[in-house]
């Protein structure tokens, strides 16, 4: 954060000077398709942009937050959140063919291949925390619903396509000073088909709601996609576990009290209700068969 006289600003890194090029080019083209609920660029100097320390980095507007955040612990924002995601697909479907050049396909299944593969090449490290039992319920889990995915494959193929976010977590999602909601930190976006956007915020939402697949069934949006098949194969996937495994032995941080604690719980805390959402997530994928 950069504060003068006038005004304040965030400075933000990039790797290459095209990432960052890009993202001005995105948030300007969202703002011009009529999604105003994001931050912009400034345009510093017509000079190349200040890079330091290997990094570019860009200006952008600093947005005031207000004094309540947003969480997904609250039902209300978790509802808002899926709203506003719905609301920036619709805009960037209209953006598809102007960044279809510039911006990657996203693979879901390849994507999710890929993470349970490291995954497996941990388990050395995993063992020592997590039971046996949970494991092979773990990897269960993911051949089902990578099996499912496959003989689903057309739902995350052709058909509508839109920018998606990519990275729907709470922290990109801000609540602003006059209370509205704006989406933040497009560095993962990629053409695709909405729902992978909406598997990742089933995904991230669901422990604030334990687990509950009736619940989850409460929300509009997601009501819909909860009527095909292959969705209900691919929310069986335990991405958010691979996924902190994966990055705490990577970082080795796993002997860490503070930081194993966390995805102890996500593994083992959680491990009940997870099992009872599958087991109605199996229900309802047979009952599509009937």
């Amino acid at each position: 954060m950069l504060r003068t006289q006038e005004r304040s600003f965030i400075l933000k890194g990039f790797s290459s000077y095209h990432r960052l090029k890009l993202q001005e080019a995105f948030t300007s083209s969202l703002m011009k398709e009529g999604f105003s609920k994001t931050y912009i660029f400034y345009e510093v100097a017509k000079e190349p942009p200040l890079f330091f320390d290997r990094t570019y980095y860009g200006c952008l507007e600093y947005l005031p937050p207000s004094k309540e955040i947003f969480t997904y612990y609250l039902k209300t924002d978790r509802l808002e959140g899926l709203e506003l995601l719905k609301k920036f697909h619709v805009t960037t479907e209209k953006l598809v063919s102007r960044y279809q050049t510039v911006v990657p396909a996203y693979r879901q299944a390849d994507k999710w291949r890929e993470r349970a593969t490291l995954f497996l090449n941990n388990l050395p490290v995993v063992r020592y925390f997590v039971q046996k039992e949970i494991i092979n319920e773990l990897l269960a889990w993911a051949d089902w619903s990578l099996k499912g995915m496959e003989d689903e494959a057309w739902l995350f193929k052709p058909g509508k396509q839109v920018i998606l976010h990519g990275d729907v977590a709470h922290h990109n999602f801000l609540r602003v000073k006059d209370q509205s909601l704006y989406l933040l930190d497009f560095d993962l976006i990629a053409i695709g088909a909405p729902y992978s956007d909406y598997l990742q915020y089933a995904n991230r939402i669901l422990p604030y709601m334990n687990w509950s697949f009736e619940d989850l069934r409460k929300y509009p949006i997601l009501k819909s996609n909860l009527e095909e098949k292959g969705f209900l194969h691919a929310l069986a996937f335990p991405t958010d576990i691979f996924r902190e495994w994966n990055r705490v032995i990577r970082d080795k941080t796993y002997l860490d009290s503070v930081k194993i604690r966390p995805v102890l719980d996500l593994t083992v805390g959680q491990f009940a209700e997870r099992q009872r959402f599958i087991k109605d997530l199996r229900y309802a994928a047979d009952d599509k068969n009937k």
